[in-house]
């Protein structure tokens, strides 16, 4: 099975390390359960230079090696790739930190697992590499399954029509109206290897 991956907040604790980087940087206070919105400069009511000194910092290399693991993910990772199963990590960060977020993924565990940078809101100088991904090229690939927690990401599903979708459960998206039956919300990565292991017994 093809299975497409999420970084942010699917694998690791983004939204939770933004919530303390707010403190830091501006005095916000949004706790983890209080950020509603996937777009972090309304869920932190950030004003535009805020939100620029606040992106910049989150995605400096030490800033996103801190990020803790979200429990489970890279065992479940790691079996879906010992039973041979074609794992990708897609993300939307910026091609610029592919490095510190590749280290992240060999730091924890995650060394044979391909990771890509998607241009998925338009918000990336695009810089050709193998590891990059326009939209064009995004399309082009076919996945059975999909761990994603951003109700932004979900059209980029839209072409596959037998696609899980897998959503990781997080305060941005316990509001989302799926379009169907094949997204299913899970609250954590045991659910998400149990649907998983059931699909291929079928």
């Amino acid at each position: 099975m093809k299975i497409y991956v999420d970084f942010d907040d699917c694998i690791c604790e983004t939204a939770r390390n933004f919530s303390t980087l707010a403190v830091e940087m501006f005095d916000i206070h949004v706790p983890y359960e209080k950020i509603k919105y996937f777009d972090l400069d309304k869920s932190f009511n950030l004003s535009d230079e805020q939100f620029d000194q606040f992106m910049i910092r989150g995605h400096e290399p030490e800033v996103l090696l801190s990020y803790d693991e979200t429990p489970g993910a890279s065992s479940v990772i790691n079996e879906w790739i010992s039973c041979g199963h074609d794992v990708s990590i897609i993300t939307g960060r910026p091609f610029s930190v592919y490095e510190p977020s590749r280290q992240w993924l060999d730091n924890h565990g995650l060394k044979n697992v391909r990771l890509y940078c998607l241009n998925k809101y338009g918000r990336d100088s695009f810089i050709y590499s193998d590891y990059s991904l326009e939209l064009e090229d995004y399309y082009k690939m076919k996945f059975d399954f999909a761990v994603e927690d951003s109700p932004k990401a979900f059209r980029f599903f839209d072409h596959l029509p037998d696609l899980k979708v897998l959503v990781y459960d997080r305060p941005w998206n316990r509001d989302t109206e799926f379009k169907n039956d094949n997204y299913i919300r899970c609250l954590d990565w045991n659910q998400i290897q149990e649907i998983v292991r059931k699909h291929q017994d079928i």
